[in-house]
């Protein structure tokens, strides 16, 4: 008996330290590339001062009193909850209603699946540049506006329509991914529930509501959460569309920071924000894993 436990312990232990030698080059790697860059901003949060031949030095909770009393911190942050929320609704029913339709047998159901796809695979900066030229005072959205007699709107370079422009480019950008994961959501739930309704006598609309959404309800936190991570990191589209303009009213969480480091050169003070926008993210990361966890 003594010998046979002393056996499995052996055993245990090779498969231990066989599991930390594989494991190892990953931990290390993400040390490396993700532990200590986060560590090292958190430190950086506390200092002022560049890299310099002066260098920096410690100043405390300085730079999160600066946030606090930094009008143009709070508009920023107003303008990323308002371009978040606004994205993540479109976001979520839009790709859900292409889903439910393509996930039937109709003609060219292949090629819609790609064609509504593509978005994904174009590089925000590209997709920008587009969106750029389609709403410009001259362009192709205000040729067809004239056509009704609207006159042109300046959309890019007014501070109520500038937003929405750039909203709809990342709903857009996004609908590719959410309408393949709604997909493959759907194609988990069992047929035999929709065809337990259709004996029952259950319409269209009474299996969507009560078979569909409740077997989609895990993929419906999944792409909330990935959205909303999504636009809570948005960058390119900003930076090629607006520039944060006209007169702050695009500007996002990430391109302030952007600003603030590298036009500005005030890296403790940008890397408190970014400690903000960590905190944020890392809390719906929570949500996410615990919601999977109830799941």
């Amino acid at each position: 008996m003594k010998t046979s436990r002393f056996s499995r312990m052996q055993q245990l232990d090779n498969d231990t330290v066989a599991a930390w030698i594989f494991l190892t080059p990953a931990l290390i790697l993400l040390s490396i590339f993700i532990i200590w860059p986060i560590a090292y901003l958190f430190y950086l949060s506390f200092t002022a001062g560049s890299f310099t031949s002066k260098g920096i030095y410690w100043i405390g909770l300085k730079n999160y009193w600066r946030l606090l009393l930094n009008s143009d911190f709070w508009q920023v942050l107003g303008n990323t909850i308002y371009f978040t929320v606004a994205s993540i609704i479109p976001s979520l029913v839009i790709p859900l209603g292409l889903a439910v339709l393509l996930n039937r047998s109709i003609a060219l159901r292949g090629i819609l699946r790609s064609a509504y796809f593509l978005p994904s695979i174009i590089s925000l900066v590209a997709a920008g540049l587009g969106f750029r030229w389609l709403f410009q005072t001259s362009g192709p959205v205000n040729g067809f506006l004239d056509i009704f007699g609207i006159p042109p709107i300046p959309w890019l370079a007014d501070t109520f329509w500038a937003m929405p422009v750039v909203i709809l480019m990342s709903i857009w950008k996004q609908l590719g991914f959410n309408m393949v994961v709604f997909l493959a959501g759907l194609q988990a739930i069992p047929p035999s529930r929709y065809e337990a309704a259709d004996l029952d006598g259950a319409n269209a609309w009474q299996q969507f509501w009560y078979i569909t959404l409740p077997g989609l309800r895990p993929t419906v936190i999944f792409v909330t959460i990935t959205t909303a991570i999504f636009t809570l990191r948005s960058f390119e589209q900003v930076y090629v569309m607006t520039g944060g303009g006209p007169l702050n009213s695009t500007n996002l969480l990430v391109y302030y920071i952007y600003q603030e480091a590298f036009a500005q050169f005030d890296f403790g003070y940008a890397a408190a924000a970014a400690t903000v926008l960590l905190a944020v993210t890392l809390v719906l990361v929570y949500l996410q894993l615990r919601t999977w966890g109830e799941e």
